[in-house]
């Protein structure tokens, strides 16, 4: 048995080695990610699943651009207890929980579904969250008097600048709306990577049709190989959110001066 002073002794290694077993996740949880463009009335299943023993309670969060996240369920892995918060308990959500899947399945979707999902897992207190899907919704234009106009690519040499823009069309909703821009590549899911707030000062009114247009610029100098990727427009806009098409950014190599 350790006296005193060998348990002091011995002490710098114990605390060690406690840190390090709470601060460990040998568990994992694996999520789907990328950008699914979908209309209103279809059908969603984003996939996550979970791997290793050590995992008690799995999540699903929706992240609305500009918004806290909200909880939309909670699955207890040892007792098989789900459970549906708030609005998300209703018959268009429903989770698939087989063969360690954590798979969920939006129907029937709603142009109030465009948002970002991510899967989390709790081990020891600690959540641990995905990279998320960004799920866009789109409805018939008269729904939502709003439309949201990309160059479908650019092609561009390694070094050059380039400016991508994005126009924004506004019917009869005259208050403000946000502007967002997200990456999406080979090698990364998709991220927020600006924000517009308000208007600027490229915005002009059609006295014809009684609409705004106004543009949107994401510049970016000295082009190299992780630019590469479909950058997207989204706008939020009188409740609703729009997605552009997405630009397409192709680097061809460097210019050649000869």
């Amino acid at each position: 048995m350790w006296g005193p002073s060998s348990i002091c002794d011995y002490w710098p290694v114990i605390a060690k080695l406690l840190n390090k077993n709470l601060l460990e996740f040998p568990s994992s949880v694996i999520q789907k990610g990328g950008f699914l463009s979908v209309s209103t009335g279809d059908t969603v299943t984003l996939e996550c699943s979970y791997m290793g023993a050590d995992l008690t309670w799995i999540f699903w969060y929706k992240q609305t651009l500009g918004q806290r996240p909200e909880p939309i369920s909670s699955f207890y892995a040892y007792g098989s207890i789900l459970t549906f918060f708030d609005q998300f308990n209703n018959p268009r959500f429903s989770l698939d929980t087989k063969n360690q899947n954590h798979y969920l399945k939006i129907s029937d979707l709603q142009l109030s579904d465009s948002a970002t999902y991510y899967c989390a897992a709790r081990h020891k207190n600690v959540l641990k969250f995905t990279e998320g899907v960004t799920v866009s919704v789109k409805g018939p234009g008269v729904t939502m008097k709003t439309s949201v106009d990309q160059s479908s690519s650019e092609n561009i040499h390694t070094g050059d600048s380039v400016t991508l823009n994005c126009t924004v069309h506004t019917g009869s909703c005259d208050g403000e709306h946000r502007v967002y821009w997200f990456k999406d590549s080979e090698d990364s899911h998709p991220g927020l990577i600006y924000t517009h707030g308000g208007r600027n000062d490229q915005c002009e009114r059609n006295k014809n049709t009684q609409t705004h247009s106004c543009v949107y610029e994401l510049s970016m100098k000295n082009i190299n190989e992780s630019h590469a990727g479909i950058y997207y427009c989204a706008v939020v806009s009188c409740g609703h959110i729009l997605f552009g098409n997405g630009t397409k950014l192709d680097l061809t190599g460097e210019k050649n001066f000869m």
